[in-house]
Protein backbone atom coordinates (compact mmCIF):
# COMPACT_ATOMS: atom_id res chain seq x y z
CA UNK A 1 0.00 0.00 0.00
CA UNK A 2 1.59 2.82 -1.02
CA UNK A 3 1.62 6.66 -1.66
CA UNK A 4 -1.70 7.95 -0.28
CA UNK A 5 -2.61 10.28 -2.61
CA UNK A 6 -5.88 11.00 -4.27
CA UNK A 7 -6.88 13.05 -7.28
CA UNK A 8 -10.45 13.54 -7.54
CA UNK A 9 -10.35 13.91 -11.83
CA UNK A 10 -8.43 10.49 -11.89
CA UNK A 11 -10.33 8.74 -9.15
CA UNK A 12 -13.09 8.88 -11.73
CA UNK A 13 -10.77 7.26 -14.05
CA UNK A 14 -9.84 4.72 -11.47
CA UNK A 15 -13.41 3.96 -10.87
CA UNK A 16 -14.81 3.57 -14.23
CA UNK A 17 -12.07 2.62 -16.44
CA UNK A 18 -12.81 5.41 -18.46
CA UNK A 19 -12.99 4.63 -22.73
CA UNK A 20 -10.59 7.75 -23.75
CA UNK A 21 -6.63 7.48 -22.69
CA UNK A 22 -5.36 10.62 -20.98
CA UNK A 23 -2.61 12.62 -22.67
CA UNK A 24 0.48 12.69 -20.83
CA UNK A 25 0.85 15.70 -18.91
CA UNK A 26 4.68 17.08 -19.95
CA UNK A 27 5.70 18.34 -16.73
CA UNK A 28 7.85 21.06 -19.21
CA UNK A 29 3.83 22.69 -19.97
CA UNK A 30 2.88 22.55 -16.72
CA UNK A 31 1.73 25.95 -15.41
CA UNK A 32 2.13 27.27 -11.46
CA UNK A 33 -1.22 26.98 -9.89
CA UNK A 34 -1.80 28.62 -6.11
CA UNK A 35 -0.91 25.46 -4.06
CA UNK A 36 -3.94 23.30 -2.95
CA UNK A 37 -2.33 20.39 -1.21
CA UNK A 38 -4.83 18.61 -3.79
CA UNK A 39 -2.67 15.29 -3.21
CA UNK A 40 -2.75 15.18 0.88
CA UNK A 41 -6.38 17.07 1.82
CA UNK A 42 -7.75 15.02 -1.12
CA UNK A 43 -7.61 11.96 0.83
CA UNK A 44 -10.25 13.12 3.39
CA UNK A 45 -12.83 13.34 0.68
CA UNK A 46 -11.21 9.85 -1.02
CA UNK A 47 -12.03 8.36 2.39
CA UNK A 48 -15.41 10.02 3.20
CA UNK A 49 -17.01 7.95 -0.08
CA UNK A 50 -15.36 4.96 0.92
CA UNK A 51 -16.44 4.98 4.50
CA UNK A 52 -19.67 6.50 3.97
CA UNK A 53 -21.50 6.04 0.29
CA UNK A 54 -23.55 3.01 0.00
CA UNK A 55 -22.84 3.49 -4.09
CA UNK A 56 -19.18 2.23 -2.37
CA UNK A 57 -20.51 -0.58 -0.45
CA UNK A 58 -22.61 -1.56 -3.69
CA UNK A 59 -19.61 -1.38 -5.82
CA UNK A 60 -17.79 -3.97 -3.59
CA UNK A 61 -20.95 -6.20 -3.66
CA UNK A 62 -20.93 -6.38 -7.12
CA UNK A 63 -17.67 -6.97 -7.45
CA UNK A 64 -18.19 -10.10 -5.09
CA UNK A 65 -20.83 -11.13 -6.42
CA UNK A 66 -19.51 -11.43 -10.22
CA UNK A 67 -16.69 -13.18 -8.22
CA UNK A 68 -19.17 -15.77 -6.88
CA UNK A 69 -20.87 -16.85 -10.07
CA UNK A 70 -16.97 -16.95 -11.55
CA UNK A 71 -15.92 -19.14 -8.88
CA UNK A 72 -19.71 -21.49 -9.12
CA UNK A 73 -18.83 -21.60 -12.84
CA UNK A 74 -14.83 -22.63 -12.44
CA UNK A 75 -15.67 -25.62 -9.91
CA UNK A 76 -18.41 -26.76 -12.12
CA UNK A 77 -15.41 -27.49 -14.97
CA UNK A 78 -12.98 -30.29 -14.70
CA UNK A 79 -9.02 -28.87 -13.40
CA UNK A 80 -6.13 -31.50 -13.66
CA UNK A 81 -5.26 -28.98 -10.65
CA UNK A 82 -6.18 -27.73 -7.78
CA UNK A 83 -8.67 -24.20 -7.81
CA UNK A 84 -7.00 -21.35 -6.05
CA UNK A 85 -7.94 -17.80 -6.44
CA UNK A 86 -5.18 -14.93 -5.96
CA UNK A 87 -5.93 -12.14 -4.05
CA UNK A 88 -4.56 -8.62 -3.07
CA UNK A 89 -5.40 -7.19 0.70
CA UNK A 90 -5.50 -3.56 0.85
CA UNK A 91 -8.34 -2.27 -0.63
CA UNK A 92 -9.24 -5.47 -2.11
CA UNK A 93 -11.25 -6.67 1.33
CA UNK A 94 -9.62 -4.67 3.99
CA UNK A 95 -10.46 -1.34 4.59
CA UNK A 96 -7.71 1.22 5.43
CA UNK A 97 -9.05 4.72 4.69
CA UNK A 98 -8.27 5.28 8.49
CA UNK A 99 -5.06 5.74 8.28
CA UNK A 100 -4.68 7.91 5.16
CA UNK A 101 -7.23 10.05 7.20
CA UNK A 102 -5.27 10.42 10.16
CA UNK A 103 -2.28 10.95 8.12
CA UNK A 104 -4.08 13.54 6.36
CA UNK A 105 -5.90 15.24 9.90
CA UNK A 106 -2.04 15.67 11.14
CA UNK A 107 -0.76 17.89 7.33
CA UNK A 108 1.18 14.22 6.68
CA UNK A 109 1.89 11.84 4.10
CA UNK A 110 2.49 8.41 4.38
CA UNK A 111 5.60 6.32 5.52
CA UNK A 112 6.39 2.87 6.13
CA UNK A 113 7.16 3.63 9.76
CA UNK A 114 3.58 4.67 10.79
CA UNK A 115 2.16 2.13 8.01
CA UNK A 116 3.40 -0.37 10.00
CA UNK A 117 2.36 0.84 13.07
CA UNK A 118 -1.11 0.65 11.75
CA UNK A 119 -1.27 -2.68 10.32
CA UNK A 120 0.64 -4.04 13.23
CA UNK A 121 -2.64 -3.00 15.58
CA UNK A 122 -5.02 -5.15 13.33
CA UNK A 123 -7.78 -3.20 12.50
CA UNK A 124 -8.30 -2.70 9.12
CA UNK A 125 -11.90 -3.28 8.76
CA UNK A 126 -13.78 -5.88 6.04
CA UNK A 127 -15.26 -4.53 2.33
CA UNK A 128 -18.96 -5.10 2.49
CA UNK A 129 -19.53 -8.78 1.07
CA UNK A 130 -15.53 -9.49 1.29
CA UNK A 131 -15.77 -11.69 4.67
CA UNK A 132 -18.84 -13.73 3.08
CA UNK A 133 -16.88 -14.45 -0.69
CA UNK A 134 -13.46 -15.50 0.99
CA UNK A 135 -15.42 -18.17 3.36
CA UNK A 136 -17.52 -19.32 0.10
CA UNK A 137 -14.46 -19.76 -1.43
CA UNK A 138 -12.46 -21.65 1.33
CA UNK A 139 -15.40 -23.42 2.17
CA UNK A 140 -15.75 -24.99 -1.33
CA UNK A 141 -12.12 -26.23 -1.04
CA UNK A 142 -10.72 -23.76 -3.42
CA UNK A 143 -7.20 -22.62 -1.62
CA UNK A 144 -7.13 -18.63 -1.33
CA UNK A 145 -3.95 -17.10 -1.65
CA UNK A 146 -3.03 -13.62 -0.17
CA UNK A 147 -0.55 -12.10 -2.07
CA UNK A 148 0.52 -8.50 -0.89
CA UNK A 149 3.07 -5.99 -0.98
CA UNK A 150 2.85 -5.90 2.89
CA UNK A 151 6.57 -6.81 4.19
CA UNK A 152 7.01 -9.30 6.28
CA UNK A 153 7.88 -7.40 9.54
CA UNK A 154 3.82 -7.02 8.79
CA UNK A 155 2.56 -10.48 8.92
CA UNK A 156 1.89 -10.99 12.64
CA UNK A 157 -0.61 -7.67 12.59
CA UNK A 158 -1.89 -9.05 8.88
CA UNK A 159 -2.92 -12.16 10.55
CA UNK A 160 -4.33 -11.15 13.64
CA UNK A 161 -6.46 -8.63 11.23
CA UNK A 162 -7.55 -11.68 8.66
CA UNK A 163 -8.04 -13.63 11.74
CA UNK A 164 -10.11 -11.19 13.62
CA UNK A 165 -12.83 -10.85 10.58
CA UNK A 166 -12.71 -14.50 10.12
CA UNK A 167 -11.35 -14.50 6.73
CA UNK A 168 -9.61 -17.81 5.91
CA UNK A 169 -6.16 -18.63 6.27
CA UNK A 170 -5.28 -22.51 4.96
CA UNK A 171 -1.89 -22.77 5.91
CA UNK A 172 0.83 -20.29 6.82
CA UNK A 173 2.45 -20.53 2.88
CA UNK A 174 -1.23 -18.70 1.93
CA UNK A 175 -0.15 -15.30 3.25
CA UNK A 176 2.46 -14.34 0.78
CA UNK A 177 4.60 -10.85 1.65
CA UNK A 178 6.34 -8.59 -0.90
CA UNK A 179 10.29 -10.15 -0.08
CA UNK A 180 12.40 -8.34 -2.81
CA UNK A 181 10.41 -6.84 -6.04
CA UNK A 182 7.57 -4.90 -5.74
CA UNK A 183 5.99 -7.13 -8.53
CA UNK A 184 3.64 -10.06 -8.31
CA UNK A 185 4.44 -11.92 -11.33
CA UNK A 186 6.72 -14.05 -9.70
CA UNK A 187 4.78 -15.27 -6.57
CA UNK A 188 1.61 -15.57 -8.80
CA UNK A 189 3.82 -18.03 -10.71
CA UNK A 190 5.27 -19.93 -8.17
CA UNK A 191 1.15 -20.33 -7.14
CA UNK A 192 0.10 -21.45 -10.61
CA UNK A 193 2.76 -24.46 -10.02
CA UNK A 194 0.51 -26.18 -8.59
CA UNK A 195 -2.82 -24.71 -8.22
CA UNK A 196 -5.32 -23.23 -11.34
CA UNK A 197 -5.41 -19.93 -10.60
CA UNK A 198 -9.58 -19.18 -11.60
CA UNK A 199 -9.85 -16.13 -9.93
CA UNK A 200 -7.45 -13.56 -9.11
CA UNK A 201 -9.12 -9.91 -6.58
CA UNK A 202 -7.55 -6.83 -6.44
CA UNK A 203 -7.84 -2.82 -6.23
CA UNK A 204 -4.32 -2.04 -8.46
CA UNK A 205 -3.82 -3.49 -12.42
CA UNK A 206 -0.14 -4.81 -11.20
CA UNK A 207 -2.44 -7.31 -8.83
CA UNK A 208 -3.80 -9.18 -11.79
CA UNK A 209 -0.58 -9.39 -14.50
CA UNK A 210 2.78 -7.84 -15.24
CA UNK A 211 1.39 -6.13 -18.25
CA UNK A 212 0.33 -3.80 -15.84
CA UNK A 213 3.83 -3.37 -13.92
CA UNK A 214 5.39 -0.03 -13.91
CA UNK A 215 3.78 0.77 -17.11
CA UNK A 216 2.65 4.77 -18.19
CA UNK A 217 -0.52 5.81 -18.65
CA UNK A 218 -0.99 5.37 -21.84
CA UNK A 219 0.86 1.74 -21.91
CA UNK A 220 -1.80 1.32 -18.68
CA UNK A 221 -4.81 2.00 -20.64
CA UNK A 222 -3.47 -0.22 -23.62
CA UNK A 223 -3.33 -3.25 -21.78
CA UNK A 224 -7.01 -2.82 -20.14
CA UNK A 225 -8.35 -2.63 -23.90
CA UNK A 226 -6.19 -5.52 -24.72
CA UNK A 227 -7.53 -7.05 -21.44
CA UNK A 228 -10.72 -6.76 -22.03
CA UNK A 229 -12.33 -10.13 -22.00
CA UNK A 230 -10.65 -10.76 -18.12
CA UNK A 231 -12.75 -8.18 -16.26
CA UNK A 232 -15.02 -9.78 -14.49
CA UNK A 233 -14.19 -12.96 -15.74
CA UNK A 234 -11.35 -13.94 -14.24
CA UNK A 235 -9.78 -10.38 -12.84
CA UNK A 236 -12.46 -8.87 -10.21
CA UNK A 237 -11.51 -5.01 -9.38
CA UNK A 238 -12.16 -3.11 -6.94
CA UNK A 239 -12.74 0.52 -6.98
CA UNK A 240 -9.86 2.48 -4.80
CA UNK A 241 -9.99 6.27 -5.19
CA UNK A 242 -7.12 6.69 -2.45
CA UNK A 243 -4.08 5.69 -4.09
CA UNK A 244 -2.62 3.19 -6.84
CA UNK A 245 -0.58 2.77 -9.53
CA UNK A 246 -3.03 5.10 -11.45
CA UNK A 247 -1.51 8.29 -9.70
CA UNK A 248 2.19 6.68 -9.62
CA UNK A 249 1.93 6.32 -13.75
CA UNK A 250 0.50 10.08 -13.95
CA UNK A 251 4.02 11.04 -12.08
CA UNK A 252 5.99 8.43 -14.26
CA UNK A 253 6.94 7.11 -11.28
CA UNK A 254 8.81 9.90 -9.91
CA UNK A 255 8.23 10.07 -6.51
CA UNK A 256 10.88 12.98 -5.64
CA UNK A 257 8.71 15.84 -6.83
CA UNK A 258 7.74 18.55 -4.69
CA UNK A 259 3.77 18.20 -3.35
CA UNK A 260 3.15 21.61 -5.03
CA UNK A 261 4.48 20.41 -8.23
CA UNK A 262 2.08 16.96 -8.37
CA UNK A 263 -0.65 19.80 -7.23
CA UNK A 264 0.23 22.13 -10.44
CA UNK A 265 0.41 18.85 -12.27
CA UNK A 266 -2.93 17.26 -11.06
CA UNK A 267 -4.57 21.16 -11.72
CA UNK A 268 -3.19 21.13 -15.25
CA UNK A 269 -4.32 17.80 -15.96
CA UNK A 270 -7.66 17.90 -15.63
CA UNK A 271 -10.32 19.30 -18.33
CA UNK A 272 -13.13 21.35 -17.67
CA UNK A 273 -14.52 20.78 -21.25
CA UNK A 274 -14.34 17.68 -23.25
Amino acid sequence: MKNFKFIIASSIFALTLSCKTAAPVSQASVQNVSYQNLGRDGKIYAAFYQQRSAEYEALCLQAYNIAKLRLDEALAQKSGKPLAIVSDIDETFLDNSYYAVERAKMGKDYDQKTWEEWTAKGIATPLTGSQEFYQYAAGKGVQVFYVTNRIEQERAGTLKNLKKYNFPVQSDNNLILRSKESSKENRRLDIAKNYNIVLLLGDNLADFSSLFDKKSETERSAAVKNSANDFGKKFIIIPNVGYGDWESSFYNYKYDNTNQKKDSMMYNAVKANP
